[in-house]
């Protein structure tokens, strides 16, 4: 396993060696991957010989997302890196003087990185001044303790600020959104905590900080393929993911939004077939793809209430058979739905629990700590294994 990240490691740095031009860009608004290779004569055979779940993965791109273009001294395309989340990418390269194109793991570097102030204007300015402009850090901050500190009335000069959080670097520049593991804030002598377990905000007694609460957007249906962020395919001996839940269900099967919010989206998204996706605030947004139809009345702008029928099931775009392809993401970046359904009574309890109460006592000691010692003695610094998940399976995350 560790050849095989040095492997990758050496194959990026040639790649990038022996390039005469790099240039990263961003992705066009509209932008498909067909309309992407027809544009750079690249032959499109290159997605159209793609897998049903691979096209779909395909449709993952996101406007104003980061890519590298690397390109030879007589200007021909020789290696192009597309990020689809923040594991995988499609890299389209030449071979033989053929291009190919295969989904490969993002090469990054995570930093764990704490630190403690004293505030002198507002949280969010005193972030970006401590951290010099990382607006996501400071976002995601007011965001985790939106509903339990009002930082206009409550806050004075000289209160205490203690982070603890984790940023990934891809090409030596931060990428992603930054995890909040742990916060406080200590505001005239009452101490306030936000804990991140499972990708949601709770208080020290695991009670759930945020408003949005998710429910199933099918009855009574099963479930035939689960959700991955990426997972080494034995037998295909290439990556593979599955960025949300695959619900299989009766063609005009009514389908139900799953929290209160807005439409953002709705139409033809590529292999998505009919897709409306839905915000529902605090970074929160729910994709709902393969639809027969969208209901009428569904349009950019509407207010939507959980529960409210918006489509129904169906088979278009890449599919085999009716069936939702149900996605929830979170800042851009794709969770499992499945693990917010099942906490989202809004609080923990029995193993759950157990478990949260250990990780709070971790963290109060460091976040003890860095009060005393305002920057954290060093970076940690995790490099990201680029092998499968060990023991994850097809349809498991």
């Amino acid at each position: 396993m560790r050849v095989q990240k040095i492997a990758w490691f050496f194959l990026l740095m040639t790649i990038l060696s022996q390039a005469s031009i790099i240039e990263q860009k961003r992705w066009p608004k509209g932008e498909t991957l067909v309309g992407f290779l027809s544009k750079h004569h690249i032959p499109t055979k290159l997605y159209y010989n793609l897998d049903r779940e691979e096209k779909e993965l395909a449709a993952e791109i996101r406007a104003g997302r980061k890519y590298i273009l690397l390109t030879s001294a007589k200007g021909r395309i020789e290696h192009v890196l597309i990020p689809v989340s923040e594991e995988l990418q499609i890299h389209i390269y030449k071979e033989d003087g053929k291009y190919k194109l295969r989904f490969d793991p993002i090469y990054y570097q995570k930093i764990q990185d704490a630190f403690s102030l004293s505030m002198q204007h507002s949280p969010y300015i005193d972030i970006l001044r401590e951290t010099g402009g990382n607006k996501k850090l400071a976002n995601e901050f007011i965001a985790a303790f939106k509903k339990s500190v009002r930082f206009s009335r409550l806050i004075r000069k000289g209160d205490k600020l203690a982070l603890i959080y984790t940023q990934k670097f891809r090409l030596g520049e931060p990428f992603g959104v930054p995890t909040i593991k742990a916060a406080l804030v200590e505001a005239r002598g009452r101490k306030y905590y936000v804990f991140n377990y499972h990708d949601r905000y709770y208080d020290e007694r695991g009670n759930e900080l945020e408003h949005f609460f998710l429910k199933r957007p099918l009855r009574h249906v099963r479930i035939t393929s689960g959700f991955t962020r990426r997972r080494w395919h034995p037998i295909l001996h290439r990556y593979r993911a599955h960025l949300g839940v695959d619900f299989g269900a009766r063609r005009g099967t009514p389908v139900m939004a799953a929290g209160d919010g807005r439409v953002v989206f709705a139409g033809r998204k590529g292999g998505y077939g009919n897709v409306i996706i839905l915000y529902h605030g605090q970074g929160y947004k729910t994709l709902y793809a393969h639809l027969s139809k969208i209901r009428r009345g569904i349009r950019v702008g509407r207010r939507i209430h959980q529960g409210q029928v918006i489509g129904y099931v169906g088979s278009t775009g890449l599919s085999t058979g009716p069936h939702l392809h149900f996605g929830l993401y979170k800042n851009g970046r794709a969770i499992n739905p499945l693990q917010v359904v099942k906490i989202a009574k809004g609080y923990l309890s029995g193993k759950k629990l157990r478990e949260f109460r250990r990780l709070v006592a971790k963290y109060k000691r460091e976040l003890k700590a860095l009060t005393h010692n305002p920057r954290a003695p060093k970076r940690v610094e995790i490099v990201k294994r680029l092998v499968e998940y060990k023991g994850e399976k097809d349809g498991k995350s």
